[in-house]
């Protein structure tokens, strides 16, 4: 990925681990600097920060609950306070998904969902957007899923917030298509991280072997789809969703 000759500020939501820190090291690897965006895990979100700075790059760490408009908005604040701007926002902060049969599922697990993936959304688009709008230049990218290609079954609760999510990027990224913000999607398959620990070698098989590919892919892959629709080389591509999943869907 090429640099740019500015030096833009990168916000990345639940930062810390997985996806989020594979997409910290790459925004710094392209010269970004990385607002690095934690919730609970303050040590590995330092540890991540040290680790870009030992490379050369610029990483500071936020705590903030992106789901609260008051810590979203000190957030924003604190963040513009050390590197004068944030330029790009990748939205990919997530909690616990639990797998619940219709009889299971309640009001409260959608909701659950749609925190995380409408709410906090909307709270962060509006914190960065009047910046954006300032200097002409935006990236806003959401770090979405296959699941609502794919409608899990026992997952209707988060399958319909990433739905909700890609419905808001369409329409963000139309009305925002003038002012030279984009705003895309990047919908990842399963990707092996921390929280899934627990997962026998026979699941991950099993899913691999339905894939094109015939394997898993790696936190890099989505981390470098990020790197691309944030770079000036995207410019004109808005109200996309990229699916990173080895063929696993088609649309």
């Amino acid at each position: 990925m090429s640099h740019s000759d500015i030096r833009r500020t990168a916000l990345i939501t639940g930062a810390s681990r997985g996806l989020g820190t594979a997409i910290a090291f790459e925004q710094a690897a392209t010269g970004a600097n990385v607002a690095v965006n934690y919730f609970s895990n303050e040590e590995a979100a330092e540890r991540l920060c040290a680790r870009i700075q030992e490379d050369g790059g610029r990483a500071h760490p936020f705590k903030a609950d992106v789901r609260d408009e008051d810590e979203v908005a000190r957030l924003t604040q604190e963040v513009i306070g050390v590197f004068g701007g944030i330029d790009i926002l990748v939205v990919n902060a997530t909690g616990p998904q639990p797998f619940l049969s219709i009889e299971e599922q309640t009001w409260e697990s959608y909701l659950d969902q749609l925190e995380f993936f409408v709410k906090s959304p909307l709270l962060l688009l509006k914190q960065v957007l009047p910046g954006m709008r300032e200097r002409g230049f935006g990236r806003v990218i959401q770090v979405g899923s296959e699941v609502f290609e794919l409608g899990n079954p026992r997952f209707a609760n988060y399958v319909a917030a990433k739905g909700a999510q890609l419905g808001l990027t369409r329409s963000w990224a139309r009305e925002l298509a003038p002012t030279g913000i984009t705003v895309n999607l990047v919908a990842p398959g399963w990707i092996p991280t921390e929280r899934h620990a627990e997962t026998t070698k026979e699941e991950l098989a099993a899913y691999a072997h339905e894939v094109p590919m015939q394997r898993m892919g790696e936190a890099r892959d989505i981390a470098k789809m990020v790197a691309f629709l944030a770079s000036d080389a995207a410019g004109f591509i808005t109200g996309q969703k990229f699916s990173i999943n080895g063929g696993n869907t088609l649309a």
